[in-house]
């Protein structure tokens, strides 16, 4: 056989190496499933869709309907938890919606003029504006003339306030959360308006009970004073 030239011989080695290196390289590459430095794009009427291995869809994005694009989170039972698209036709942006384990519509988004759908919030009625007929008291200690009891929800709490005292009559009238003094108080005239922390231990204290009392008492005169709550709510830290 002819004698082949020594750089042939490693020429062929070298490159025999590299296919190996390359067949290995492509045998052992790692599952796709992580997109790293980039963003991965569906469109032209795509879609992603995770079920479960009955085959029930658990998460759904992307391409809806002839006209619409939304997306919708399911329970493992199948039951919508989550949508944001339309449930009827309409030229409306699509809704944000929340759903109980009963299919019941609990949390939703006004596409129509913005703000809250549901849940229907309470609102104070009017209250009644003949100071006689307020809480009130003639006492010259700290009397509770108001109280009430809520769970909390939020961190934070405003109470609004009007007071007012005989003629010839001084007062204060204060609030107190949970049987402790919130805030100063106000002497007789003025408007208790307050806004602050609920409770100093708001996650050991979520979901439970908060007292929230009106107290008031005469300091100088013989006579009532008066205070008449006319809003309360919970907000945002």
């Amino acid at each position: 056989m002819p004698q082949l030239p020594e750089d042939i011989i490693d020429r062929l080695t070298a490159m025999e190496r590299r296919i190996q290196q390359l067949s290995t390289a492509v045998n052992t590459r790692p599952a796709l499933n992580t997109v790293s430095g980039g963003t991965l794009k569906i469109s032209d009427g795509g879609s992603l869709s995770v079920e479960e291995p009955g085959g029930t869809r658990i998460l759904g994005v992307g391409f809806w309907s002839s006209t619409e694009y939304g997306m919708e989170i399911k329970r493992q039972s199948g039951k919508t938890a989550l949508s944001i698209r339309n449930a009827v036709t309409g030229t409306y942006d699509q809704a944000v919606r929340v759903f109980d384990a009963y299919n019941h519509e609990v949390l939703a988004d006004d596409v129509v003029t913005g703000g809250l759908a549901r849940p229907w919030l309470a609102m104070l009625p009017p209250q009644d504006t003949s100071t006689t007929r307020w809480p009130q008291t003639n006492a010259t200690a700290w009397t509770t003339v108001a109280r009430s009891f809520n769970p909390l929800w939020q961190p934070r709490l405003r109470v609004y306030c009007y007071t007012a005292a005989a003629a010839g009559v001084t007062g204060q009238v204060r609030i107190l959360v949970d049987g402790v003094q919130w805030g100063d108080p106000v002497t007789t005239g003025a408007i208790l308006d307050r806004t602050d922390k609920a409770a100093d231990d708001f996650n050991a204290r979520f979901g439970s009970l908060v007292k929230v009392e009106i107290q008031a008492m005469v300091t100088s005169g013989t006579g009532l004073v008066y205070a008449q709550p006319l809003m309360m709510y919970g907000t945002q830290s």
